[in-house]
């Protein structure tokens, strides 16, 4: 399960939880994988207008008659079609922006190892040249030509009434992008329940004096894992580093890290959550390696909420939400060298890390709790209703 699935989950049953009715319309992506050729092709043509979904909404909305609809994503299998319905039926529209798909097909102005900004900065044309979705031109093709449509019909400005951004970074970004000021509200993501600080073994507390480092997400391109490896063929100390995690790298990376002798590297594969949960607890700090824009991090409040500091990319969002000094540290995205000079400090910085792992829980309770995040929904979804002008 993604952190956008996670998050999905989370504010459902947050709002269940404090006794409101939330009625749930999904479809799943899996069903695309199951098409091949021409068919599936066609399929994800319908990513831009799917009436049959419209329709199936539209019903859903003269049944229950919801006070807000509040959009996590439509891509592949429901379309932003759904949207005209909500307008039609006048019920306001709440989009929370997982990613960057209004403005990149891929969705993470990442291409080729590195940013890419090319579809904001000039054309969509730029991804079919590029053939960025799936490194398929055709793929891409739909995908910049749902985006052109639904631009062409002021789909985003007119049938949205509020967007959720979860960083400030991200709504700098699809403000220059082009969304509408007014309707961009920042409301971060949260982690519940609350796993608690670990306790530690021995003389060594979670939170700076684990025996391990550890990372934690989607062994992809972006997450930049490989920089992870490199790093650690750098370092003097023997430091043991958990890599949790599955995806289309996995055997890649694993293949990386026998090449470069790196026996103290494990991979431990896809854990449940609170596998992960038990296994960050008991490291001396994350290290998050991404190397696109991530719109937020759901991993680093986790970690958090651990009592762990985190190590991170020195970009975007990553610097918003890790306090270097404080509640983590920063190195230079994509260069290795630095990374493993971090990594050495805080490895024999046991005292000053766990100290950053208890600003880090901290921060964690000021900030990221179930407690703190429900008035701020709530707080956009009041604002959505009196803005309503459908």
């Amino acid at each position: 399960m993604g952190g956008e699935d996670v998050v999905f989950d989370l504010e459902r049953e947050l709002l269940q939880s404090a006794g409101h009715q939330v009625v749930v319309y999904d479809r799943s992506n899996f069903e695309v994988d199951s098409y091949p050729g021409i068919k599936r092709l066609v399929l994800i043509q319908k990513a831009i207008w799917n009436e049959t979904a419209r329709r199936e909404f539209a019903e859903l909305l003269r049944a229950e008659k919801p006070d807000v609809v509040h959009v996590h994503n439509t891509w592949i299998m429901i379309s932003p079609s759904i949207y005209s319905a909500c307008r039609e039926a006048g019920v306001p529209v709440v989009q929370t922006l997982h990613n960057y798909r209004l403005l990149c097909p891929v969705g993470t102005l990442f291409r080729d190892g590195k940013i890419c900004e090319e579809c904001v900065d000039h054309s969509l044309l730029r991804s079919v040249r590029n053939g960025c979705y799936r490194d398929s031109r055709a793929e891409t093709a739909t995908v910049g030509l749902m985006l052109a449509v639904h631009r062409a019909r002021h789909t985003w400005e007119r049938d949205v009434t509020s967007y959720i951004c979860l960083t400030d970074f991200a709504r700098r970004k699809f403000l220059h992008g082009g969304l509408p000021e007014e309707k961009m509200f920042v409301k971060p993501n949260f982690v519940y329940p609350d796993p608690l600080p670990g306790t530690g073994n021995g003389n060594c507390a979670s939170g700076g004096g684990g025996n391990y480092v550890i990372f934690a997400g989607r062994l992809s391109p972006e997450k930049r894992v490989s920089t992870l490896l490199e790093g650690w063929t750098h370092l003097r100390s023997r430091v043991p580093l958990i890599i949790v995690g599955g995806g289309a790298q996995r055997k890649e990376l694993e293949e990386e890290a026998i090449r470069s002798n790196l026996s103290m590297v494990e991979f431990k594969g896809l854990l449940t959550h609170d596998q992960t949960m038990a296994a960050i607890k008991g490291a001396r700090f994350l290290v998050f390696s991404s190397e696109w824009y991530e719109t937020f991090g759901l991993t680093m409040i986790e970690a958090f909420a651990c009592g762990v500091p985190v190590l991170c990319s020195r970009m975007g969002a990553m610097q918003e939400i890790v306090d270097e000094g404080r509640t983590g540290l920063y190195f230079t995205a994509g260069d290795p060298v630095d990374l493993a000079e971090k990594v050495e400090w805080a490895w024999n910085h046991p005292d000053r890390m766990r100290q950053m792992g208890q600003e880090a829980r901290r921060e964690y309770e000021s900030k990221y709790t179930a407690e703190q995040n429900y008035p701020q929904l709530m707080e956009i979804y009041r604002r959505a209703v009196a803005d309503n002008d459908f």
